[in-house]
């Protein structure tokens, strides 16, 4: 089968592999959609550690049901359904304590791959974290589950009400995903910050109230500005920036939330007022990944339409234009591109 492999940061190859076999509990799929993220960008440009290369690259994917092993009675071949590349064992320290999203197996069995024809996935995924497609939905819509589950995990840490209002800093495909869930928890004011005025323009159309050019404006003023003076009741960064982590203490309001969703590079180092953070109350949170319940609620979500994903697909290009869609991303054309084999 043809399959996109990263051979080293920057080399990307289209080449023939082997084709996967489904062994007892396991499901063959041939991907109908892979979405571009950006793990996968990152990965590309100078390598991941969880990517040890040469791998096959991608993560974000729908199907059809090619290939099923012994045991497997959910699906069945030719069942049209979308997953995620991970679930938890259930059975280490972290799994016993209800924290899933950080299984000691978690990063070490998750499945890579979705840029080729098929796609296989083991029978932990499969239990917990397969599902059929709604009719209604496209292949690339089903695609969006993987990263609207880390969105709805992180949501959920937190009592957001309608009455709320959320400043989103960081206009990339997870804030405007963002944006679109809290617009579906029916969040009353969702400002979005970012640089790109096409995604500005594309968080506007997911239901932003406010969208603000952090070139152009000074994030600080406005936000006061919207809020009465006093600071948004939730603050996301999603840049994954020291020095933006750094400013979402300033507009916060007293007792207030702040979700710390972008991952820093590692060894980074930030500072916080501890003045703020103890007399006001501030809380800080960080998340990652997500649990078997977020993905069944980003399932849900999904299916029910009750958010919109479309304007956060730009395009939809063969898999032999994968490097071609790296490249657009890297010159910040473009949000997400989905990948059809």
């Amino acid at each position: 089968m043809l399959a996109g492999v990263l051979i080293s940061p920057g080399h990307l190859e289209m080449q023939e592999v082997e084709r996967p076999k489904a062994g007892p509990g396991e499901v063959v799929l041939k991907v109908a959609a892979a979405l571009t993220c950006g793990t996968d960008l990152k990965a590309f440009r100078r390598g991941h550690p969880k990517m040890p290369m040469p791998t096959v690259l991608g993560h974000e994917f729908s199907g059809t049901v090619e290939e099923v092993g012994s045991g497997v009675n959910r699906f069945k071949v030719g069942d049209q359904v979308m997953s995620v590349h991970s679930a938890p064992c259930n059975t280490c320290f972290y799994c016993q304590k209800g924290q899933h999203n950080l299984c000691e197996n978690i990063m070490d069995t998750k499945v890579l791959g979705a840029y080729a024809e098929y796609i296989k996935l083991p029978r932990h995924i499969v239990e917990q974290n397969t599902f059929i497609k709604p009719a209604s939905l496209s292949f690339a819509e089903a695609a969006m589950l993987e990263p609207l589950a880390c969105v709805i995990y992180g949501l959920e840490q937190f009592s957001i009400i309608s009455g709320d209002t959320v400043v989103v800093i960081g206009a990339g495909p997870i804030g405007l995903l963002q944006v679109a869930a809290l617009k579906g928890y029916g969040v009353k004011k969702v400002i979005l910050a970012g640089r790109h005025n096409i995604r500005l323009s594309a968080g506007l159309s997911l239901g932003a109230d406010t969208v603000i050019n952090v070139d152009k404006s000074d994030l600080l003023k406005e936000v006061l500005a919207e809020t009465g003076s006093r600071g948004a009741d939730l603050v996301i960064e999603s840049t994954g920036r020291p020095d933006v982590w750094e400013s979402t203490l300033s507009l916060v309001r007293k007792g207030g939330n702040i979700l710390l969703f972008g991952g820093c590079p590692d060894g980074s180092r930030v500072c916080f007022d501890t003045t703020r953070l103890h007399y006001d109350e501030i809380t800080l949170k960080g998340v990652f990944h997500f649990t078997p319940a977020a993905v069944k609620k980003a399932y849900e979500i999904l299916s029910s339409g009750k958010i919109n994903v479309k304007p956060l697909i730009t395009a939809e290009l063969p898999l032999r234009d994968l490097p071609k869609a790296f490249e657009m991303l890297m010159a910040g054309e473009g949000i997400k591109y989905a990948i059809i084999p």
